[in-house]
């Protein structure tokens, strides 16, 4: 497990807040009457051991999916927030840590470039990206939303939800948006919302926005950013200078997304929508039976689909942006420049070893690869083979389904006749996993000289 660090900052600080409402008569809560502190002990120590049946997402032999350890001043924050449990659909229900949403929403909104901008937090970025595509279809009625062949599930579920007509568009040789297919469906004239998805989470890829806010004008159609895995990115120093001018364009969107509960080192679920122009919250405005009594001032409750919502988790984002600025050169920053690194290096180690082969370099953190082998099937078998062997050894992997385009034809003999192959996949998206990557390589090394012993 993690260090407990977390404890001790609780410890310092919890007796603070609980001076400030020394002044109440004390009580005692029914549940604390009714059940012995011995009892409580006893089921804790029954989730203890149902908790063990987890992976060590924790660690840094886990690398398989997009679960990175919140950040002790997030877990201390959440903890004390949640001895009060605010409730930030109204003023009344979490006048503090509602202004902890507002600070830390408009820090974010700043990182990409926005000086106004009408923001909130969500559960997560399917809630997020469900916000955005509404507001779209307010402004776009009868227009159909798109995204690429790599944009995350959600958006054409959201769009059946929503009663939205959705297209996918697909992709090029590195996973991006095709640009030339999209403008030839924007021709049709029937497209309202395009989504730009920097940083998919399949493979990591970042759409050409930058390209596609230049046939705005031309076409009319809003642009929406899904920046929810790989958005903090902005602040790494080593993306790539075409992921620079992309991530930048991210100022000129109409609404973008973006998961603090991923690379913003939070608890889940932590999620945020921005909007450009604040003037859409009039899509959001309801009636309510009764009265919000503590302000007259707009609440969050009134710029958001969710009602009730964890105060807590806007008080952790807020303790760890004060301690952590979102800011080019910072300390933040520095960690995701670590995770990148990371990645590039694996993904060196890979290309010089004759047993795999990558599809394209990583652009973010998410590196993926396949083996080679005599079909496809005997490709997508050793890659089941090799994550297992792996699991066997803690390193936990992932396996993700790549469309055989996305590999060089001669990959494999039989390429022409397949659609899909199974290849293995990584999130390096811990700072430490810089450190680990000898270790990791080391153990991926035997678990794969198991599978290929003689190549």
């Amino acid at each position: 497990m993690p260090d407990d660090k977390f404890l001790s900052l609780l410890d310092q600080a919890l007796p603070q807040l609980q001076q400030k409402f020394s002044s109440l008569p004390g009580f005692t809560p029914p549940a604390q009457t009714d059940v012995g502190d011995d009892p409580m002990a006893g089921v804790l120590t029954e989730v203890a051991d149902r908790m063990a049946d987890n992976f060590p997402y924790f660690h840094p032999l886990y690398a398989g999916q997009m679960m990175k350890p919140p950040h002790p001043i997030a877990r201390a924050a959440y903890a004390m927030a949640m001895g009060i449990n605010p409730n930030n659909h109204s003023l009344d229900g979490g006048r503090a840590s509602s202004r902890c949403e507002v600070e830390a929403v408009a820090e974010i909104a700043a990182m990409f470039g926005w000086p106004q901008h009408l923001g909130h937090l969500t559960a997560g970025g399917t809630i997020a990206n469900l916000e955005a595509l509404w507001v779209a279809g307010q402004l776009h009625p009868g227009k159909k939303i798109v995204a690429s062949a790599q944009a995350h599930y959600t958006h054409s579920r959201i769009s059946g939800v929503l009663g939205l007509r959705f297209s996918s568009i697909p992709v090029d040789r590195l996973g991006r948006m095709d640009m030339e297919l999209l403008e030839q469906q924007l021709q049709r004239g029937d497209i309202g919302t395009v989504v730009a998805t920097l940083g998919t989470t399949a493979i990591g890829s970042v759409d050409p926005l930058n390209r596609i806010l230049a046939l705005q004008p031309k076409y009319g159609f809003r642009i929406h950013v899904d920046a929810a895995y790989g958005g903090y990115f902005k602040l790494a120093s080593n993306i790539s200078p075409e992921a620079v001018r992309n991530f930048q364009a991210a100022a000129q969107a109409d609404s973008l997304v973006i998961d603090p509960h991923k690379h913003g080192l939070q608890p889940y679920g932590c999620g945020c929508v921005l909007f450009r122009d604040p003037a859409v919250g009039r899509f959001y405005k309801h009636d309510s039976p009764y009265t919000y009594f503590s302000s007259t001032d707009l609440h969050l409750g009134e710029i958001t689909l969710e009602c009730s919502r964890a105060g807590a988790a806007a008080v952790a984002l807020w303790a760890t942006q004060r301690l952590l600025p979102l800011v080019l050169g910072g300390e933040f920053g520095r960690s995701l420049t670590q995770c990148r690194e990371a990645a590039l290096q694996l993904s060196a180690r890979l290309r010089n070893d004759p047993r795999f082969i990558l599809p394209f370099d990583p652009e973010l953190d998410i590196l993926v690869w396949g083996t080679k082998a005599s079909s496809v099937s005997e490709a997508s078998s050793l890659a089941q083979f090799i994550f297992d062997e792996a699991a066997k050894r803690n390193l936990h992997l992932a396996l993700v389904q790549l469309p055989i385009a996305l590999f060089p034809q001669e990959t494999w003999p039989d390429s022409a006749s397949a659609t899909n192959v199974t290849c293995l996949r990584s999130v390096l998206m811990k700072p430490e996993h810089l450190d680990w990557l000898d270790r990791i390589w080391d153990i991926f090394n035997m678990a794969a000289s198991v599978a290929l012993p003689s190549r």
